[in-house]
């Protein structure tokens, strides 16, 4: 996770950087075109043309980075372990998770575990205390983590054994 967190603090304080750029460099043209201060308005619309193309695309990497956020925090803290598993507790599509996964592995993001086709493994097994899983209530549809063989939606109290 320290690694995903870092780069999500580098993106979110260069996307605010930018957006400040882009604020900051509009007044600024007319200030320094009015007072004849050439300078002044030469950074003004760099800031602004800067900030104006930088302030998107850094805002939208952000965005991308706080999904990928969302599965490997799926994986190393609610060791869910298996696609369909973190596409039921995200509320994605397989096809997107899987996705996701990709983008996590190739990045680093997910250091110390090994993906086979759809499951992935920790290097080290198992944690101890057993392997959270997650469901989805057959009675009211909550989405929910549980340990063991059998289920108990902590919304309902609906006990049931979900499939694999």
């Amino acid at each position: 996770m320290e690694k995903i967190e870092k780069t999500l603090r580098t993106k979110f304080f260069a996307a605010l950087v930018m957006s400040v750029l882009f604020v900051a460099g509009i007044p600024l043209i007319p200030v320094g075109a009015v007072n004849g201060i050439y300078p002044v308005m030469i950074v003004g619309i760099v800031f602004t043309a800067v900030g104006f193309y930088g302030t998107p695309i850094l805002w939208t990497s952000y965005g991308a980075t706080r999904s990928l956020r969302r599965v490997v925090f799926a994986v190393e803290k609610e060791n869910l372990y298996s696609v369909q598993e973190i596409a039921s507790q995200l509320s994605m599509s397989e096809k997107q998770v899987r996705g996701l996964l990709t983008d996590c592995f190739r990045k680093g993001y997910l250091e110390g575990y090994v993906r086979e086709g759809d499951e992935i493994t920790p290097l080290g097994g198992d944690k101890p205390g057993g392997r959270t899983r997650a469901a989805v209530c057959p009675y009211c549809g909550a989405k929910f983590t549980y340990q063991g063989r059998n289920a108990v939606c902590p919304y309902c109290g609906g006990a049931f054994t979900p499939e694999k």
